[in-house]
Formats: C-alpha cells, structure tokens, sequence
C-alpha cells in the first residue's frame, strides 16, 4: 500500500528521530481532521464521514486513539496501530503530512509555488479526463473545452445538476480509469485507502494528478506509482489552521485563511519555478 511504503520510506531514509515525535494537538472536525506534532509540524486530512454511529453497549470504544487517548501518543503508535476506524485512517495521513511538510521544501523535489494542478493540464488537447471526486471547479474547467470528461463518485447528488451528465458510479472504475488520458484524483482516496486500485489501472501516458487538503505525504512512492503531479497545500498560518477545522472549515476555508496551494511535480513534469 502507498501509505505503508510512504511510512517506513520516511522512518528509513528521511526522520532517523521517529519514534521521539508526540501528537500533541489534534481536532477532528466534519470535513477535516489536523494535527500538530511535537517538533511544531502540522498536516491535515479529510476527514472520513461516521454515518449514523452505532451505540450499542457491546460496541463502544474506549480504547487507544478514542476520545482522551490521542494528544500524547507516539506517531509511530498511531502509523503502525493494526486498529480500524475512520477517525483512525484520518489521523493517520494528517500525521503523515505533518511528518513530510519540512522535507517536501527541503529542495528535494520540484515544487511550483501558488499553482492549481489544473494549470498544468493541457486543455486545448481532445482527450479523456476522468476526475475522481466531485471537484466542482475542475469539472466546470473541464466542461467548458469539449474534452470526454468523467466524474467517479459514490453519491450523484454529490454533483450539481448540471454535472449529473459526466457522472459515473463510483464502482464503475474499471470501466473508464484505463482509458482515461488525464486522471485527476482527490486526496481523500488516500484516506480511505482506494488509491492503490486506482493507480493500478492507469495505462501508459496518462497524466495522473492526486490533489487535495489530504496531499502533504513525500511523493516518492506516488511518483513510483505513476503519479504526474502531487497538489497540495503548504500552511502559512498554523496558528488558525485547528480554528478553522474546529468550526466545519473545508479546504477552501484553510485556502481562503492559512494554506496556498503547490504543486509537487514528477520527473516528467518541467521545472519548477
């Protein structure tokens, strides 16, 4: 899995130091989860939905990373925890993006500052688009230029009515991710751990792009994997980032408040600038 190969990539190559690093701030809003570390580093994630929670007694949880038993844990606890949870998964990448965020501006890889991966599609070029994920604004773009556009997503009225046109279910995959020229995939796929799948289907040439609140991890292995681009978001104001998420915040809001979007860019992708 790309999150397992990320991890043990960071533990033996890049933060020698792992093991000493604490949670030491956390909030799991609605839409996204953020933590802070104990060397002051901070990532965020989408945060999975926990739809209509089952209380019976046998089913409660008071374990480890439960309510009161998480600030404090060892991130290592967290990365290698064999327990399952939605909360669980979204702490997991926000800890894993708090870990990357120094070394991706390390000057290790090529990184476009204030850019939306979108810039970096041809759109001028006929070609299949698939977009996995309601991104409105891409979908608009992308709609506007005649190009073959598909939208992968569990939920159709996750798209506005005009959209309903490019929708295909999100089982469907298989079906159209092989024949797609440029594959743009949110970062909750990540979170949920579907993106190995997704991946596995590219074919060759296609532009793929993983984009989104949830895309602070090194891309080393994403890049292996047959990633084009990475878009992600650097924080600018840490400060207000937990506020923000606390209060229902998306990532528009962290966009709008305390984040600029960035580009990390594969091999094959130009220099940046």
């Amino acid at each position: 899995m790309i999150f397992n190969e990320t991890y043990y990539l960071l533990k033996d190559r890049y933060i020698r130091e792992i093991d000493n690093l604490v949670l030491s701030d956390v909030r799991i809003g609605l839409y996204l989860t953020a933590v802070r570390l104990s060397d002051n580093s901070v990532g965020t994630s989408s945060t999975l939905p926990l739809e209509h929670p089952i209380c019976l007694k046998e089913n409660r949880e008071f374990g480890d990373f439960s309510p009161l038993k998480i600030r404090g844990k060892r991130v290592t606890e967290i990365l290698e925890t064999d327990r399952k949870s939605q909360i669980i998964s979204s702490l997991k990448i926000a800890v894993l993006n708090a870990i990357s965020s120094g070394i991706i501006f390390s000057g290790k890889y090529k990184v476009k500052e204030n850019c939306d991966p979108i810039q970096l599609v041809d759109l001028e070029k006929k070609q299949t688009i698939t977009i996995v994920g309601a991104f409105h604004s891409y979908i608009r773009k992308i709609s506007e230029t005649g190009n073959r556009l598909f939208v992968l997503e569990k939920n159709k009225k996750a798209l506005r009515g005009e959209f309903h046109q490019y929708y295909v279910e999100a089982s469907q995959y298989e079906k159209v991710v092989p024949d797609s020229d440029v594959l743009l995939i949110t970062g909750q796929t990540l979170v949920n751990g579907t993106i190995d799948e997704l991946l596995s289907l590219v074919s060759p040439g296609c532009q793929v792009i993983v984009a989104g609140p949830s895309c602070g991890i090194i891309p080393d292995v994403l890049f292996e994997k047959g990633v084009s681009i990475v878009g992600g978001t650097r924080i600018t104001r840490p400060e207000i980032v937990f506020s923000i998420v606390s209060e229902g915040g998306l990532g528009y809001h962290l966009l709008e408040y305390c984040a600029a979007k960035i580009c990390i860019l594969g091999e094959n992708e130009g220099k940046a600038e």
